[in-house]
This record gives structure tokens, sequence and C-alpha cells, in this order.
């Protein structure tokens, strides 16, 4: 793949002031590894040293950037390098974008309205489902009856999407995750526990992207619900019912029980665990391995610990746990007094 500082300029939107708009750019580089081929960017100001000893030939740097000393390369300028730099990663250096046709061994049931730009060995296509524009479907996919997929998705090799399940358009899903498996319902009878039937769906909206090897359950009634433009990590388990909000990210291994609401735009690090039933505000933000066991009711909380607390609180919390030692010293010491005084008062 070869293009132009002019086509990246016109597909950013950077600004430049050089003299050198044909100069091509044949791959993506980090500023320490680039050759004169090379396209880099620099976003974190702690970087900057690497800029005068890289070897890109063309850099996007954020436009309040100034030189200290002259360098080789050409400058592009724009608000947010790092998304400037994704975009062209997305559109020209993306190996996975130029798959295209139906591979043999798939199978696309007569019934299905498949549209998909590409569809990869062994997927199958069950009855009556829809697949939009612009879709790649990699080898091994299993689309059940009745699912819905909108426009310019992509769902990579063996994802499994159930029976009757809605995604919308511009979804990434990795490899080996499950859309729409039952939800862990059992109702216990006599010493024993009867599985609930699991007949609600699952609701993918627009710009989803889902890690690998995630599972999002199916609502036992209703619907689980993943919004729009909410990411998720790999090993991410979301239980029936659940709904997550818009522009949410969740790290890996976090896991969120049954029918908890999750507001808007919160952030979950790695390993978190959400109980059942709760509210959740929006803005929320919690730390690894942080464990919510209770409704969270006002919004732009930092939270951490188990159960999850303040963030402040806990370590303060810590801090005090750390003196313990020094505390039990000071008492001991107290103790031996008092002895000491009762000694001296029977003489």
């Amino acid at each position: 793949m070869s293009i132009t500082l002019q086509q990246i300029q016109n597909d950013t939107g950077a600004k430049y002031t050089g003299n050198q708009l044909d100069y091509i750019i044949t791959k993506a580089s980090t500023l320490t590894d680039g050759d004169i081929t090379s396209l880099g960017f620099l976003s974190n100001p702690k970087y900057e040293s690497q800029i005068y000893s890289t070897q890109c030939g063309v850099i996007i740097v954020p436009l309040e950037f100034t030189l200290r000393e002259p360098i080789q390369s050409e400058l592009l300028y724009h608000p947010n390098p790092y998304f400037a730099f994704c975009l062209i990663l997305t559109k020209y250096f993306n190996p996975n974008i130029h798959n295209s046709g139906i591979e043999e061994g798939s199978f696309i049931h007569p019934t299905a309205d498949c549209c998909a730009e590409y569809i990869g060995k062994n997927s199958y296509i069950d009855a009556n489902s829809k697949i939009g524009n612009g879709c790649k479907i990699y080898p091994g996919c299993y689309i059940g009856k009745g699912v819905e997929i909108g426009e310019n998705c992509i769902l990579y090799p063996n994802v499994t999407v159930y029976a009757g399940s809605k995604i919308g358009s511009s979804v990434i899903i990795h490899a080996g995750t499950v859309i729409g498996s039952d939800g862990f319902g059992f109702a216990p009878v006599e010493g024993k526990y009867l599985k609930i039937p699991q007949i609600g769906n699952v609701i993918i909206e627009d710009d989803v992207e889902i890690g690998a090897n995630c599972c999002i359950d199916r609502a036992t009634l209703g619907n689980t619900t993943i919004k729009r433009g909410t990411k998720l990590d790999n090993l991410v388990q979301i239980a029936h019912n659940v709904e997550v909000g818009e522009h949410t990210v969740i790290a890996s291994q976090t896991g969120i029980a049954g029918s908890t609401k999750i507001g808007g735009h919160s952030q979950f690090g790695g390993q978190v665990g959400i109980g059942g039933h709760l509210i959740i505000a929006p803005y929320t933000s919690a730390g690894g391995q942080a464990g919510i066991t209770g409704n969270i009711t006002e919004s732009h909380q930092k939270l951490t610990g188990t159960p999850a607390t303040d963030v402040r609180e806990f370590l303060k919390g810590i801090a005090g746990s750390r003196r313990i030692p020094q505390l039990l010293n000071e008492i001991k010491k107290i103790q031996i007094e008092l002895e000491q005084i009762k000694e001296d008062h029977k003489k």
C-alpha cells in the first residue's frame, strides 16, 4: 500500500505548511521503529524526545507543537494526532479490509437476505437472517435464525450469534465471542434447579466493539442491550437483561450480573464485578478489581475496592491500615506503663 502526504492530509484534515505533498508513505510505524517511508505520530508529550531521533518520513503532531531543533521529517498538524493516525491505519493499513467474496464451504440459507461483502469458509447463515451491505463474516461464524446485522460490520472467526439477536451498523465482534447464549436462570424446586427458558433477545447498537471470547447472554424476557459506541475488552461477561449505556468502556474479565442498568459514558477497569439488579449512574468510573454491590446513584463517581467506595476514602483507609502495627506498639507501651503505675501504687 502506497499513499501520498496529500492523501493523508485530505483524509485527516491535518494542516501542512511544507511543499512535499507528493511524499510517498508505504507503512505506519512507531517513532522508534520507522524509516523514511513510515507514517508516525506524536500524541503524548513525554515521547517528544523521540521526534528528534526518528527516521519516520511523515509525523502527525498536535496543533500547538513547536520544534526545539530541526528535523528531517515532514510534519502534519492535527488537534488529535492519535485519532488522525488511526483513521489512516483503518483506511489503508488494516489487513482485514480487503477480503471480499463468498468462499467455498460457507452456507447461506435460501431465505436469508445476505448483502455481505465477504463470507469466509465454513460460515453458516441460517434462515430469515439479514446481513447488510459491506459486512465481513470471517471463517467459522454462525449466524442464527432471524438474526439482523446492519451495514459495515465485521465478525471475526468463530463468532456465534444466536437466533433473533439484533446487531446495528459498524459493529466489530472479535473471534470466539458468543452473542445471545442463554442467561443464567434457574428456579430452585424441591432441592433441584429447574431451567427457566430464556426467550428474550440481545440488541447491540451501532458503533459497538466487542473483544475476543466475550459472552453476552440473551434476556429472560425483553432485551439485553449494549448501547451505541460502547467498547468491550476481551473476556467480558454480560448477563441477561443487562443494559450497558452508550459510550461505556469495559476492560477484560469484568462481569455484570443480571438485570443491572449501567449509565452511559461509564468506565470499568479489569476484573470489576458488578452485582445484579443494580442501577449504576452515568459517568461512573470503577478501578480494577472493584466490587460494586449496591446502587450508584450519583454520576461522575470514581470508585475502587470491594465493596466499591470513593477512591479518596479508600486510599485514606489504606493509609490508616498501614499505621496499625505502629498503633499496636504504642498501645503495648501504654499497657506496660499502666502496669508499672499499678505496681508503684501497691508499694
